[in-house]
């Protein structure tokens, strides 16, 4: 039986698990590298080396001179070798906002691989319900796309290990997704806790989630924790998709880390006894105590597939308990050093020959590059162009203005030829178009919640306090920063004209900032909505249009 086969078959009873939840829930070669061995366990312990990626996002191919899915699963294989034991864990985003071979096939490719690699149990991520609960189940149980049916493989069994949500419930108070796990190292039950940020609701859609609330994540942790203990389970890891801010990855660095899992690193239960964080790029090896004043070891890697989180755990095999001070914790980095492997390569290569011939497909040219990078105003290039197509693209249903999000725009667009899959990396999500009318006056208010308390502006969306809307052709509109909050924009005008407080007018936003998305509430004000194309779409029927595309000019913002 090879490696892979192994996999497969420990993944199937783990899906047959997560299929009952769900249904309750809802319904080497030689290594040139060097590799940290665990070491040997006295008599009476059991040693178990714990693993953790961070943020795949689909990235099968390396993102850059480290990770990649084949050297990925070359460095796991080497990992797992040197220890007598090994769980395998991710901290969510395993999927969301990925590159077009993995996203062309609703990221199958993706799921296909990390099943492979027998990961023990995965926490949930936003971006791994940027296309909603229902399409996150689909992912897990298996079965093909509703509307593109099974592009990658003629059927899809959905992964083989479960995605925990433990602080994710429906309305009615029932779990969303499985609410914990508990797996086997030797004859020793380890229990996985994974929590979800608190403010999900506004990183993803929130019509995907619309069924969906997110319980205190700390008093989630310990309700678990009490009943994993309830059950017999004394070794407890917490997977935890939330933003703990390390300065620098030592002692200092450590004990001033920062950020909203920092109340829960501090105050989780005694009973947790390993944590693997995850949702920034961030890689560091931390200790805390418990609210028992014992060390506790929190790590994580680096995210996209270039590093490996690993704590090399000892439990007293009488007691199940893990032994604290004997922990050992480290980061590996996915470096090209070693051989990858064939049959993750194989893989990849697959993917990425089938999306090929769709991602190659030209469908404009610009005589520049369109980026997103913002101007003082907050007007970025690319955005106004995305703009300018969803207006162009809903003018059908009586569009006079478009406003897309930043947050919505993942890559620059090239010089000279564009292609379909160009276009895919720069929007992702695939989010549908909608038109609504405002007043003047909801309009207003929606722009001014592109400010928020504190001032500044974070681009990469943690705590950001400014989220600049790009606008279409024909609207401007004057900023004064310094100005209170919800009164810094003035001088609304539509194609040179002032916009009147009582006057209807026709906006056009994707469906993630109609229904809120970002905070942008105001928008649920708007009636007569009328759904329209894809993002994507309206996108490549603009450069079509208008190849080659002249970049627009700024000036849509004024600032005061």
């Amino acid at each position: 039986m090879t490696a892979g086969d192994e996999r497969r078959r420990i993944g199937r009873p783990l899906r047959a698990a997560a299929a009952a939840m769900l249904a309750f829930a809802a319904s080497v070669v030689a290594p040139a590298a060097v590799i940290p061995a665990a070491g040997a366990a006295p008599a009476g312990r059991t040693e178990v080396r714990m693993m953790a990626i961070n943020g795949f996002e689909g990235n099968l191919r390396a993102p850059g001179d480290t990770g990649g899915a084949g050297y990925l699963s070359a460095y796991l294989d080497q990992l797992r070798g040197a220890a007598d034991s090994s769980l395998l864990f991710s901290t969510g985003d395993n999927v969301g906002d990925t590159p077009f071979e993995s996203a062309y096939f609703h990221d199958e490719p993706s799921i296909e691989f990390l099943s492979s690699q027998g990961l023990t149990a995965s926490a949930i991520g936003n971006h791994d319900l940027d296309h909603g609960l229902t399409e996150l189940r689909r992912l897990q149980l298996g079965g093909c796309h509703p509307v593109d049916g099974c592009r990658f493989t003629p059927q899809f069994s959905g992964a083989s290990f479960p995605m925990i949500g433990s602080n994710l419930k429906l309305k009615d108070g029932l779990p969303a997704t499985l609410p914990f796990g508990v797996s086997y190292a030797g004859s020793t039950p380890v229990g996985t806790i994974a929590i979800s940020q608190q403010d999900l609701a506004t990183r993803v859609a929130p019509a995907g989630v619309a069924d969906v609330t997110v319980a205190d994540p700390l008093e989630t942790v310990n309700r678990t924790a009490d009943l994993l203990q309830f059950l017999g389970v004394r070794t407890i890891v917490l997977l935890m998709h939330e933003d703990l801010e390390v300065a620098a990855d030592t002692a200092d660095g450590c004990a001033s880390a920062t950020g909203p899992a920092r109340p829960i690193v501090d105050n989780a239960s005694p009973a947790v006894d390993i944590i693997f964080t995850g949702g920034s790029s961030q890689s560091f090896t931390c200790t805390f105590l418990d609210p028992d004043n014992r060390p506790r070891t929190v790590v994580q890697a680096t995210p996209g597939g270039t590093g490996v989180a690993v704590a090399d755990v000892t439990i007293d095999a009488a007691t199940g308990d893990v032994l604290r001070d004997r922990v050992s914790a480290f980061n590996q980095v996915v470096r090209h050093d070693i051989s990858p492997d064939p049959a993750a390569v194989a893989l990849v290569d697959r993917a990425t020959t089938m999306a090929a011939a769709e991602g190659r497909r030209t469908v404009g040219t610009a005589p520049v590059a369109l980026t997103r990078k913002a101007d003082d105003a907050g007007e970025s290039t690319l955005g106004e162009v995305i703009a300018d197509a969803q207006l162009a693209a809903t003018r059908g249903a009586g569009a006079q203005v478009a406003l897309t999000n930043p947050g919505g725009i993942r890559a620059d667009l090239p010089a000279g030829r564009i292609t379909y899959s160009d276009v895919f990396s720069a929007q992702p999500f695939r989010n549908r178009l909608r038109t609504l009318t405002l007043t003047g006056a909801q309009l207003d208010e929606a722009l001014e919640q592109q400010f928020r308390p504190g001032g500044g502006d974070d681009p990469d969306g943690n705590g950001r306090t400014r989220i600049m809307l790009q606008p279409s052709a024909g609207l401007t509109y004057t900023v004064d920063p310094a100005a209170p909050l919800g009164n810094r924009v003035s001088d609304i005008r539509l194609h040179g004209a002032a916009l009147p407080a009582d006057a209807p007018v026709r906006v056009t936003v994707n469906a993630f900032v109609a229904d809120g998305g970002d905070g942008f509430s105001a928008f649920a004000q708007g009636t007569d909505p009328a759904t329209g194309a894809l993002d994507t779409d309206a996108l490549v029927d603009h450069l079509r249009e208008h190849s080659p595309l002249t970049p627009p000019e700024r000036g849509r913002i004024t600032v005061r």
